[in-house]
């Protein structure tokens, strides 16, 4: 059984589709061990506390230097023996010694197909604004290892979704949530749990 921490800086949709994936069989072999915010205030933390799964937050305000913080994030990371990582809407850019520690046991969702509407500055609704904007007529979502880049990691799947007339930003991220996210990141997690990646 694989050890798995959720890295989450929000309300956590991902996270709970991850729980409920692994409450109803569509992941195995896993244990959701803690779900980590750099946002005392972060939903997700809620959610993690009401399924039994241990919430942590490490907050960049509560430190005088990024160095002081990366060391506390790491050797909270470390104290989980954490088998992945998986990166689900967390909005804190990765120390390199993390990545290099944890080489291929980090994952990331990103909504969008990859290599479109990606990289610095590409999270949250800018992402299906800019989809929106470019007047692209699929876009999606995309899991894939996390290395030194921004989105720039191997990608392990993607799943397409239509763009419908009328579509706002707002409409747009649910349907890729829906019909894409929530899919394909708990198919992800259970594929590197049983050895399948």
């Amino acid at each position: 059984m694989i050890r798995v921490g959720v890295l989450v800086s929000g309300g956590g949709t991902n996270l709970q589709a991850i729980i409920d994936a692994v409450k109803n069989g569509d992941i195995t072999n896993t244990s959701l061990e803690v779900v980590l915010s750099n946002k005392k205030d972060a939903y997700a933390l809620t959610r993690a506390k009401d399924n039994n799964i241990a919430a942590e937050c490490v907050c960049i305000k509560d430190y005088e230097t990024r160095d002081e913080f990366n060391r506390a994030f790491i050797e909270k990371i470390d104290a989980y023996n954490l088998d992945l990582i998986v990166l689900a809407g967390f909005l804190v850019v990765l120390p390199p010694e993390f990545i290099a520690k944890y080489r291929n046991k980090i994952i990331n969702i990103h909504p969008s197909l990859i290599p479109s509407f990606c990289g610095n500055g590409f999270y949250g609704l800018r992402v299906h604004e800019k989809a929106l904007e470019r007047g692209v007529k699929v876009t999606g979502a995309t899991v894939h290892f996390v290395d030194e880049g921004t989105d720039t990691g191997p990608i392990i799947y993607q799943k397409a979704v239509e763009v419908l007339p009328g579509d706002t930003p707002e409409i747009l991220q649910k349907r890729v949530m829906e019909q894409a996210e929530w899919k394909i990141l708990p198919a992800a997690i259970n594929a590197i749990a049983n050895g399948e990646l």
